[in-house]
Parts: C-alpha cells; structure tokens; sequence
C-alpha cells in the first residue's frame, strides 16, 4: 500500500532523567541570560520551583518567578504573566508545571513578543514574529504540551478555550524528569494520566493523522496504557512514573502531527459548564467516542492495532480497558455522580459541535451524535 504524503516538522529536543532538573541551569545558557519561570503555587509548594531557580542561578543566569497560574488558564493569567516579563525584560521562558503553566509560558511569549491580545493568536501561525525560546519542564504527564506548538487560554467569563498555535512556540527542550511528578496528588495523577491515553487513542484515528504521527501514538499507548494503573497503585515507582511521562511526550508529538477528535470535542464544555476536571472528561468520554468511531472499518482496524500494543485481541477489549481505567482512577465514572442530568445533554452537545477537534474526528460527527455520546455516559 501507498504511503500517502505528509509533512512532518522538527520537534523538540527531549532530555529525559530522574533528576535531570539538576542540568537545566546547564541547558537554559545556551538560549538566554534572563529567565522566567512560569509555575504555579502547587509547583512552588513542592519545591520543583526552588530547584529549577537554583540550578538556572548556579548557572549564572538571572532569574524571575512567576507562580500566579491558574488551572485552565485564561487571558488574565497570561496577562499577570506578561506584565512581570516586561518588568524583568527576559529572553528566555522556562514553564515548569503541567499543561496550564507550560501553556501560560506560551502565551506570555506570544504577546511578549508579538504585542496584541490572544484573541489574534488563535488559529495557528498569526505570529509574524520570532517567539523567544522555551523550556518546558512537565510535572505532570498528561497533557503533552511540552511537544506541540499550541497554547490553550480560555476566556475569562466564557471559559472558552482558544487554541492558540505556532511553530515558533514550540519549546526548544522538554526536560523529562520522573522525579518532579512523584509529588502529583493521585486525583492529578489519574486525570493527567488519562489525558494521555485519550490523546494516544485519538492522535492514532484523526483525520490528520500521518506515518510519523502513528508511531508516537503507538508508543504513547504502549507506556502510558502498561502504566496508568501503577502509578495509581505505586505512586513512588519511578520506572511507573518515567513510563507515563515518556508517553505524554510521545502522544503530545502526536497529536502536533495530527490533532485530536472528538472526546476532546465533549470534554471541553464539561469543563467550561460543569467543572469537570478535562482529564476526567476525556476518559469519560473516551470508551463511547471509540465504540461510535468503529463504524469506519479503517478506523477500527488501527483501533485493533492498538489493542494489540495493549496485549488485547479486540477493540471490545479495549474499550473494555479503557472504561477500566476511569473506573479504577479516584472520580465518578458516570456523568450523573458529577451532578449532570439529561436537560443539560443538549446545550453541551452543540457546544461539542463547535470545538475544533470534532471536525479530525475519523467519522463525520454532529451535534445529535454528540447528543448521544452524552446520554450514553450519563
């Protein structure tokens, strides 16, 4: 068969290692002299933010802090960030957290150095001119934002997310260190997780998707669906916990080659309307987006395929797994415990219709369907 074109861009450079936040004092010199670390009170809390202040100051680099970053994070936080950038004039950006701080990094950089607000950044490729360089240093292994050239900025009042995205955004070094997400409360851990396995699943079915797109997909569900049980059993297994955060890496460069779909398309108003935690969400979602996908027998083959990387002979038996991971993870598995009825499925399945991963859904999905999808999780 015919290998179809693609046009696959140069990704980051991984450095991956327990304890490699001790080299990125070492690292960062090469691209800046004055940094800003973008992190959030959580992070602070824990410690990771002092370690990555020392090793960049023992490194003789000038070093601000910025932990004011919200989950979800929206144009205020960017705002909030922006202001101490320009204050202490950097030219070099580490985000050190999960997907909100890295985003939040990317955002501060966007307006930094392209002036306007985020509104003109959505989209992809609005910035006429060069972003400066980023670190992202992940404590959580969910979101993958650490490989993919988009920022997500929600709206204040709306909480609408925008997708804000570049190929000048993408961070210069992800710096992987299991070490940094022992500290994870297990809630996080589960939701991260199983953001990961969702952006695995769906990178591997979309539209977009490419030779070089399925092979990090591949290996994100590999680690992560091995995984995802341990670190919830073992949270100080290190091997456990390098695995899922090796395979965010892996789906998040995944989905730069190919997007998502539409378990994502409903986890969003979840969030926005009820609060659901995303990664909740996703897994929620996730089992009955992949039954309604398998009408495409092309898709349910590669579905198929990654049952097999999961040592299952079926796509029943993945959905199977799937719906298992939210059962064991420290959440409600059914949108009803989460305090949604059924008058609330039609105002959040036309919000799904509009999210802009719907449209790389491998089978055509509208707002009924999505109607259906929610009932079913309810």
């Amino acid at each position: 068969m015919a290998i179809e074109a693609f046009d696959s861009p140069a990704g980051t450079r991984l450095v991956y290692g327990c304890g490699a936040i001790a080299r990125l004092g070492e690292l960062a010199r090469e691209y800046g002299s004055r940094v800003l670390v973008v992190s959030d009170h959580g992070v602070a809390e824990a410690g990771h933010t002092q370690h990555a202040v020392d090793s960049l100051e023992a490194a003789g680099l000038s070093v601000t802090s910025f932990v004011d970053v919200h989950q979800n994070p929206t144009t205020d936080d960017v705002a909030s960030c922006l202001a101490v950038a320009r204050s202490a004039g950097v030219d070099l950006f580490v985000g050190l957290g999960g997907g909100s701080a890295i985003d939040t990094a990317k955002g501060c950089n966007f307006l930094l150095t392209n002036g306007g607000d985020m509104h003109d950044y959505q989209g992809f490729s609005k910035a006429g001119k060069p972003l400066l360089p980023l670190i992202a240093v992940p404590t959580t292994a969910g979101t993958g934002s650490e490989c993919q050239s988009f920022a997500l900025i929600a709206e204040p009042n709306s909480h609408r997310k925008m997708a804000c995205g570049d190929r000048k955004a993408m961070a210069v070094i992800a710096l992987l260190d299991p070490v940094l997400t022992v500290t994870q409360p297990a809630l996080v851990t589960a939701c991260t997780g199983i953001d990961a396995v969702g952006h695995a699943v769906e990178a591997a079915v979309t539209t977009r998707h490419t030779p070089i797109s399925s092979l990090h997909a591949m290996e994100a569900f590999r680690l992560t669906s091995a995984n995802f049980t341990r670190v919830l059993e073992a949270p100080d297994d290190l091997a456990a916990r390098g695995a899922m955060l090796l395979g965010a890496a892996h789906a998040g460069i995944a989905i730069e080659n190919s997007m998502l779909g539409a378990a994502h398309a409903m986890a969003n108003p979840l969030t926005a309307q009820f609060g659901i935690v995303h990664g909740q969400a996703v897994g929620t979602m996730l089992p009955h987006v992949v039954g309604y996908n398998c009408a495409d027998a092309p898709t349910a083959t590669i579905y198929l395929e990654l049952a097999a990387v999961a040592g299952l002979a079926s796509v029943d038996a993945l959905i199977d797994l799937l719906a298992g991971f939210v059962e064991v993870a420290p959440f409600p598995s059914r949108l009803t415990a989460a305090g949604i009825v059924a008058d609330a499925v039609p105002g959040l399945a036309a919000n799904a219709a509009e999210q802009w991963t719907a449209a790389f859904n491998p089978v055509a999905i509208a707002a009924a369907d999505f109607e259906d999808l929610y009932r079913a999780a309810i």
